[in-house]
């Protein structure tokens, strides 16, 4: 990788304007499409890729379409794919992902690590989530990935919001800021870069930007004392990159309502201007319809991006028209100065030294302080769940899966009996369960996203809630803590919310409920519901 005073003189026009581009790669592609894409690498100069899982995965089928496949390969196809598209790169690509909770985020048998708002429970212990910077950093170079397109900085103060949600450490702005600090600089620590986003903050919408443009109407000063806060410190702490969002803020743009991916009032005004910053700024995937549809001529969105201030455009659609674009208006200092900020983060990132190791990380150790540290009992008291333990009780298990760690935990210290719903119905889950006083629910919601109530079903609800109404109830939650927006949580006897439903998180559940371990976490987040 020679210096950009050397490439500089070396690379044409257009093959500059090729470094702008990263479009996406899909680990799980047919032979036909791997090599549409190393000729578009081949004939365009291609400065980078961005991988995904499939065309099936969410990234891509925002409808949820079509059914994304399970291959347990796609590790491997990963790091073949990459060198693969390096050997048909005429200079070396910037090859990125997004990793927010571990390359589990796109790629099946991989190290996951918890969501975001998992950790954002988390009572100081930054350490914790520094560590796992860097194990996800270790991960991904052996793969070949050069840049996680994280952290996540929107502070979702918003319970409503369809796509940040438990992507985000929380509400609260100092938490999120310590918390993204710490996973930034985790993964630098090891050599990878970094991505803020998604700037000037998706925290506070009701609308997906995957689908439509959202709207955020907040003063400028508002937002500079929350949302844009994250951000600056970020910046200031030597952030890599700055990811732009797809949000109309018309405080931040003199009254216009475009898209902030495409307007230089926020990025050229705001980010560069104002904050000072001075690194590469990449734009959020331009596949998203929140601006993709609104551009039917090939290249225009392209286009305007990058005259919007945007160095790299992330997941172009349309690369060959867009170069065009960008050749036929752009100034060439303008083309001249994205293209140093890439090629001297490329220089920065790009090394043939091989990674420290041949495996990928062992999350269990890391991930089970997570679950310890993590753990909130956010309704009732310790000795509301000690007498509740020792009065007798049946446990409900309601799931779509037999993850039953936490009630075989329990079980190998307190003989009970339970029901799970993956076995039997909630009506006759509700008539068997007449009789019985003191109710232990382990409730685990099928999907982390709020599209039809994550994924319970309305009869599980109503079993929950009837159960909840007419019993005295313990509850332990292994998902997504919004998700308590559908329950009657004023009628519990306990609360007990452990985020994650992988193994370690439900066996430090079950120790609390045995009352070997407290719960110190806090949740991150305000409910909708309001307790009595």
């Amino acid at each position: 990788m020679f210096p950009y005073h050397k490439a500089s003189n070396i690379l044409s026009v257009k093959e500059k304007i090729g470094q702008l581009f990263m479009p996406a790669a899909f680990i799980n592609d047919s032979e036909e499409d791997i090599q549409k894409l190393e000729k578009l690498i081949k004939e365009h100069c291609v400065g980078g890729l961005c991988f995904f899982h499939s065309k099936a995965s969410a990234a891509t089928n925002y409808e949820g379409k079509q059914e994304v496949f399970y291959n347990e390969e796609s590790f491997n196809i990963l790091k073949l794919l990459i060198i693969r598209y390096q050997k048909a790169a005429k200079y070396p690509l910037l090859i990125s992902i997004d990793a927010e909770w571990g390359l589990a985020m796109r790629i099946e048998n991989t190290p996951q690590y918890p969501y975001a708002l998992s950790l954002g429970a988390i009572q100081g212990h930054t350490e914790l989530i520094h560590q796992m910077g860097r194990n996800i950093a270790k991960d991904c170079m052996l793969a070949g990935i050069h840049w996680n397109l994280a952290p996540v900085a929107d502070i979702n103060n918003n319970p409503d919001n369809p796509v940040i949600g438990y992507r985000s450490f929380g509400e609260n702005k100092t938490s999120v800021t310590e918390k993204a600090v710490a996973y930034m600089q985790g993964m630098q620590a090891e050599g990878l870069l970094t991505s803020v986003k998604h700037f000037p903050g998706h925290g506070d919408t009701a609308t997906d930007s995957h689908l439509g443009l959202p709207l955020i109407d907040k003063s400028k000063e508002e937002l500079w004392q929350n949302e844009l806060l994250p951000f600056q410190e970020l910046i200031n702490k030597g952030v890599d990159a700055v990811m732009v969002g797809h949000l109309s803020v018309p405080a931040l743009a003199e009254g216009k309502t475009l898209s902030s991916s495409i307007s230089k009032e926020m990025i050229k005004g705001l980010l560069r201007s104002e904050m000072g910053f001075k690194g590469v700024v990449i734009s959020d995937a331009l596949n998203m319809h929140a601006v993709s549809k609104n551009y039917s001529e090939k290249g225009q969105l392209e286009w305007l991006a990058f005259d919007a201030g945007n160095d790299i455009l992330c997941f172009a659609e349309h690369t060959a028209e867009g170069i065009d674009k960008i050749f036929q208006h752009a100034a060439e200092a303008q083309i001249e100065a994205s293209f140093q900020r890439i090629w001297e983060l490329k220089e920065k990132a790009i090394t043939n030294a091989p990674p420290a190791s041949k495996d990928l990380t062992n999350p269990l150790a890391l991930n089970r302080e997570m679950a310890i540290n993590s753990l909130s009992l956010h309704i009732g008291t310790v000795a509301d769940v000690d007498i509740f333990k020792n009065s007798g009780f049946t446990g409900v298990h309601i799931s779509d899966q037999d993850n039953t760690t936490f009630f075989k935990g329990i079980q190998s210290k307190i003989d009970f009996s339970w029901y799970a719903t993956a076995h039997t119905s909630p009506e006759e889950i509700i008539k068997t369960l007449d009789k019985s006083a003191n109710i232990l629910i382990g409730l685990y919601p099928p999907k982390a996203k709020p599209l039809d109530n994550f994924g319970i079903s309305e009869g599980n609800i109503n079993l929950i809630n009837t159960l909840i109404t007419h019993k005295n109830v313990i509850l332990y939650l292994f998902g997504n803590p919004y998700a308590l927006d559908l329950l009657a949580l004023d009628k519990l006897k306990a609360l007990i919310i452990a985020y994650q439903d992988f193994p370690v998180f439900q066996e430090n559940a079950a120790k609390h409920f045995l009352g070997e371990v407290i719960a110190p976490g806090k949740l991150p987040i305000t409910l909708n519901k309001v307790l009595s």
